[in-house]
C-alpha cells in the first residue's frame, strides 16, 4: 500500500495544487470506498458546532475553494446562512494523508448547482424534492410515499428544487499532514487573508507557511 511519509522539503506557495493532486490520487487509486468524503463542522451564532459528511465535488486550485452541495434548508444550511465559517477535513487513512480547511462559504451561481443536479442519477434527483432534510419523520412509510408522489410529479426530468444547490468552501487556512512512522508525521499550515467581493465570492490575498509540530 503507498503512502507517503513527508510534504515537500520547501513548502509550496500555494497549498491548493498539492490539495488536488491528493485528491485526485485518492481517486484514482480508489483504496476508500468515498475519498472524495469531507467532514463539514458549521456552528450556529452563538458557538453550537455540528458536524456532518459531505462529497467534495470539486476542488478549484484557482482563486482556491472547495464545491459540495446539500439542501439549504437542512440544519448545516441553516446553520451556514446564520453563520457562514465553516471547518472542513479529508481523510484518507489508506494514504496516510489528511486535509483540514478552514474558511467561509458562498452559494455556488445557480448555473453551477443547475449543471450539477442535472448530472445527478434520476434517484437522487427525486429524493431531493422527496426529502425535508433535518425535519422530524413520523416514519420511514410517510418518506417513501413522498418519494412516489414526487416521482409521479417530475417524471424523468426534475428541475433543481429552490431549496437544494451547492457552496464554495474557501479557505483562510489549509493544513496538510503526512502520516510518518513513530508518530513522527509531517504537518504544514497556511493562511491567506479573504475579503468579500461579491457574487464570485472574495479576493484573496497571498498565501503565508509555516511547518508546525506533529
Amino acid at each position: 500500500m503507498f503512502r507517503s511519509g513527508a510534504l515537500p522539503a520547501t513548502l509550496p506557495d500555494d497549498p491548493m495544487p498539492l490539495v488536488r493532486d491528493w485528491f485526485d490520487d485518492a481517486r484514482r487509486r480508489k483504496v476508500q470506498p468515498n475519498p472524495d468524503a469531507m467532514v463539514v463542522a458549521t456552528a450556529t451564532p452563538d458557538g453550537t458546532p455540528t458536524a456532518r459528511v459531505v462529497l467534495c465535488k470539486k476542488l478549484v486550485v484557482s482563486p482556491g475553494y472547495a464545491v459540495f452541495f446539500t439542501n439549504y434548508d437542512s440544519r448545516k444550511g441553516q446553520e451556514l446562512a446564520a453563520n457562514p465559517r465553516v471547518a472542513a477535513v479529508l481523510h484518507w487513512d489508506a494514504l496516510g494523508r489528511q486535509v483540514r480547511l478552514e474558511g467561509r462559504v458562498v452559494r455556488c451561481p445557480p448555473q453551477e448547482s443547475d449543471e450539477y443536479f442535472a448530472s445527478r442519477a434520476l434517484d437522487s434527483r427525486i429524493g431531493a424534492w422527496a426529502s425535508l432534510q433535518s425535519q422530524p419523520l413520523d416514519s420511514r412509510t410517510t418518506l417513501l410515499k413522498r418519494v412516489a408522489v414526487e416521482a409521479a410529479r417530475h417524471g424523468t426530468s426534475p428541475p433543481r428544487p429552490p431549496h437544494w444547490g451547492g457552496y464554495h468552501l474557501w479557505p483562510e487556512v489549509v493544513e496538510l499532514w503526512c502520516e510518518g512512522a513513530f508518530r513522527v508525521h509531517d504537518r504544514a499550515r497556511w493562511s491567506r487573508e479573504l475579503v468579500p467581493a461579491g457574487e464570485p465570492g472574495f479576493t484573496a490575498g497571498a498565501w503565508h507557511s509555516t511547518r508546525v509540530y506533529p
